[in-house]
């Protein structure tokens, strides 16, 4: 009597075994992004990314959005997701927290990325090849905390350009948040100046959300690396060997210009670690890495 009970525990414990293996290949990707745009806009183009991700590995792949930059690294670092679009300073404050993760994939345009100073039509400032001197005692905003385009790098400018930091150059410092947030701040005279990365100033040009009689750019930076995919270590061990290799051929592949166009890039191109040493290195110049 006690044979068939024995046989049925041993392929119940085999099928539960089968199950649990087929739990662990459905497991989704997660992955987040910066918020550095409008929430909208955001949720726009990371579903599309998900969705066409999904397709192409035969895995389901899940956006995840995050109100703060700072929650898009501890997400990373907590393997809340295993993949995130960052900036060149989140990226590098991720990679830093899990060893082994990888820069993957950049846009065209991230190579030699640009910011934007922008003022205020009242203030008078016009667009200059130099960050113009009679910005100073202006009230000043920048992006979010973290972000590269709209913190590390155009304090590093200002520091260069007028050799003390923001607080002693302008009347008044805030932070915007976010770079359309920058835009709206601005051009409503609630600050006379602020800089932001370049590529939301035209996405919100193109949807007529920018008022040229009353908010003008008065100068654009040097170049610099910036945003980029990063992949978390260890995904080959969850997903199976060579995925890493094929996530990163699949966003290469992107061609799908409603794709594109949502990140207002050219294309994807492959990207490695060391593309973001300059990142790094204006990072220690000005105490802003941690």
């Amino acid at each position: 009597m006690s044979t068939p009970r024995i046989r049925y525990s041993v392929a119940a414990l085999l099928l539960l075994t089968v199950l649990g293996a087929g739990s662990a290949l459905a497991k989704p990707f997660v992955f987040t992004a910066i918020p550095d745009d409008n929430e909208a806009r955001l949720r726009e183009r990371f579903d599309k990314i998900a969705a066409y991700l999904s397709k192409q590995l035969k895995v389901d792949v899940k956006y995840v959005p995050v109100k703060t930059y700072a929650a898009s690294v501890a997400a990373f670092k907590n393997n809340q997701v295993q993949m995130a679009w960052f900036g060149g300073l989140s990226g590098l404050q991720a990679r830093s927290a899990v060893p082994g993760s990888q820069a993957i994939v950049q846009g065209e345009e991230d190579r030699q990325f640009v910011t934007y100073f922008i003022a205020n039509a009242a203030t008078g400032l016009r667009e200059g090849t130099e960050l113009p001197k009679a910005i100073a005692g202006k009230t000043f905003t920048f992006g979010a905390k973290d972000s590269t385009s709209g913190r590390l790098m155009p304090e590093y400018f200002i520091r260069k350009a007028f050799g003390r930091g923001p607080d002693e150059v302008f009347s008044r410092v805030g932070f915007s948040g976010d770079h359309s947030r920058t835009i709206q701040l601005v051009q409503s005279g609630a600050y006379e100046a602020g800089v932001l990365d370049f590529t939301v100033w035209d996405l919100d040009k193109k949807a007529g959300k920018v008022d040229p009689a009353q908010v003008v750019v008065i100068w654009e930076s040097p170049t610099f690396p910036d945003y980029q995919w990063t992949v978390r270590a260890g995904v080959d061990q969850t997903y199976g060997a060579g995925f890493k290799e094929k996530l990163r051929a699949a966003l290469l592949a992107i061609d799908d210009k409603a794709i594109l166009d949502q990140f207002a890039r050219s294309k994807f191109i492959p990207a490695k670690n060391s593309d973001y040493d300059p990142i790094e290195e204006v990072g220690k110049v000005t105490n802003l890495l941690n």
